[in-house]
């Protein structure tokens, strides 16, 4: 029998990329391919890029380089970018970066296997042309899903009934075309792909397409299949989440099956990501902030809060209204989570566009902040604006507002002390003379808004959910003692 090849998936990016990788992974694994952790370790690197801004572009190239050095000195003898800068740039991205042995777009991902053996075998694979996504689906949100069939959507795939022996799940032939690529008791669910907004500064939606919602049923089959895998929380994912189930005919569709969610037996956390805060609705919030094992976290996008910089943004709202909303959802949950981005240096914004921005962010006591400073965007409005800021100034103001954002957070960090919260356990150390442990609170999501660590890990265990108290603060990290009684 010849030896299988074998395969890296290294992700860059957001928690969609890392659901798409898993799906990668369950595809090659199905198709008699081993799974290796580390590059150096494998017959082929496949690197999922992002395409969303500058950094993340430089930052997928960089490990796209990275991957081809060890073809000099390890066992890899290709390196393949998939991902949404392979999606958005395709060919372009070939011509520039030879390195790459291959660029495959997401029309690509239901046959990746026989892709990569074609590369491995000396054959040559042509790099896709980059095209509008949003194009592959009708314009009415009712009309897409029978045209959803022959369209490529990352993350949504269902398993086989045929897969091999140890790969089908206990939760039967509908669980998700999905391998767990960690053992982290926390995992992301895709709810929906792309995106019907049209921000002018994002180009997501021309290479990710027009928004369409998975079906219920396959969102709990895959939270089902998590659950055996010993996940805890499971995060909600999409670009947009409050539009979920219009393309089903239900907007509210999302009110009716967090609760569903949440009964999962093994599921004791379910965390809902990237909201629209023109969309909120009183049902969500209410489902958000009331129903048991949901987490009252609110992760709204508001991106800027002066009204002239809202609009040329293609968006709504403004200082009081974004008040206002904040104010609804911590009269229902005091201890509400929210987080949100904000863009600083937009064309045509003032000094007054920025103060104002400061009013808003002193008052929203926000638990976690990501301030960008605007750069232009291939294929965005905006990119085609002319009242451009000198760089400069975008960078002052960038630093001016991360500074102001530092400290508001430290401050609402501060506010917490005395709270009790229900930590997920996510780490802990067993080296000697090093007792420390980790997790995260209903308002801090994974990897962006900071982490809780135990005084003590004395009989803790990752993936335990408990009851604790904040006694001190670092940063925007919290210091807790347990209240639970652990044992040995």
């Amino acid at each position: 029998m010849p030896e299988r090849r074998t395969v890296a998936l290294v992700t860059l990016g957001c928690a969609r990329n890392e659901v798409d990788s898993e799906e990668l992974a369950g595809r090659l694994e199905a198709d008699g391919w081993e799974l290796v952790e580390n590059a150096e370790d494998a017959d082929v690197a496949v690197v999922n890029t992002c395409g969303f801004v500058d950094a993340a572009k430089k930052d997928s190239v960089d490990a796209l380089l990275e991957a081809n050095d060890l073809k000099d000195h390890g066992k890899t003898q290709a390196v393949v970018a998939v991902g949404c800068m392979a999606e958005r740039y395709g060919k372009e991205l070939a011509e520039a970066l030879p390195e790459a042995d291959g660029v495959l777009g997401f029309d690509d991902y239901t046959d990746i296997s026989s892709r990569l053996n074609t590369i491995l075998s000396g054959g040559s694979v042509e790099a896709h042309t980059p095209r509008d996504r949003r194009k592959l689906l009708p314009i009415t949100p009712a009309e897409r899903q029978a045209a959803a069939a022959g369209t490529a959507l990352p993350g949504h795939a269902q398993a086989p009934e045929d897969l091999p022996e140890g790969l089908a799940p206990a939760s039967g032939p509908r669980a998700p075309m999905r391998r767990r690529m960690g053992t982290a008791p926390v995992a992301s669910v895709k709810l929906a792909s792309g995106c019907d907004r049209r921000c002018s500064f994002c180009a997501i939606p021309s290479f990710r397409g027009s928004f369409i919602s998975r079906r219920p049923s396959d969102v709990l089959g895959e939270t089902r299949w998590l659950a055996e895998q010993g996940v805890k929380e499971i995060m909600l994912v999409s670009e947009n989440n409050t539009s979920y189930g219009k393309d089903l005919g239900d907007i509210r569709l999302l009110e009716t099956l967090l609760p569903e969610l949440a009964a999962v037996d093994g599921i004791e956390r379910v965390r809902v990501s990237y909201l629209q805060p023109a969309e909120m609705r009183p049902g969500l919030i209410d489902v958000l902030t009331s129903t048991e094992n949901v987490a009252p976290y609110f992760d709204l996008s508001f991106q800027h809060s002066a009204p002239n910089v809202l609009r040329a943004m293609r968006r709504f709202g403004d200082t009081d209204r974004f008040l206002e909303l904040l104010d609804t959802i911590r009269a229902k949950a005091p201890t509400a989570g929210v987080r949100s981005n904000f863009i600083v240096g937009f064309p045509g914004e003032t000094e007054a566009d920025v103060a104002e921005l400061e009013r808003f962010l002193t008052g929203a006591r926000l638990d976690a902040i990501g301030v960008f400073g605007y750069s232009d965007e291939d294929g965005t409005e905006a990119a085609t604006y002319d009242n451009k800021l000198d760089v400069d100034v975008v960078a002052e103001r960038l630093a001016r507002i991360s500074r102001l954002a530092e400290e508001l957070t430290h401050q609402r960090a501060d506010e917490r002390v005395g709270e009790t919260l229900r930590v997920l356990v996510e780490s802990v150390e067993s080296a000697e003379g090093d007792d420390g442990a980790t997790g995260r609170g209903a308002h801090q999501a994974p990897e962006t808004d900071g982490q809780v660590v135990f005084t003590s890990n004395q009989g803790l265990t990752v993936g335990r959910m408990v009851e604790a108290k904040v006694v001190g603060t670092e940063g925007v990290d919290l210091i807790v003692e347990c209240l639970e009684e652990t044992g040995r």
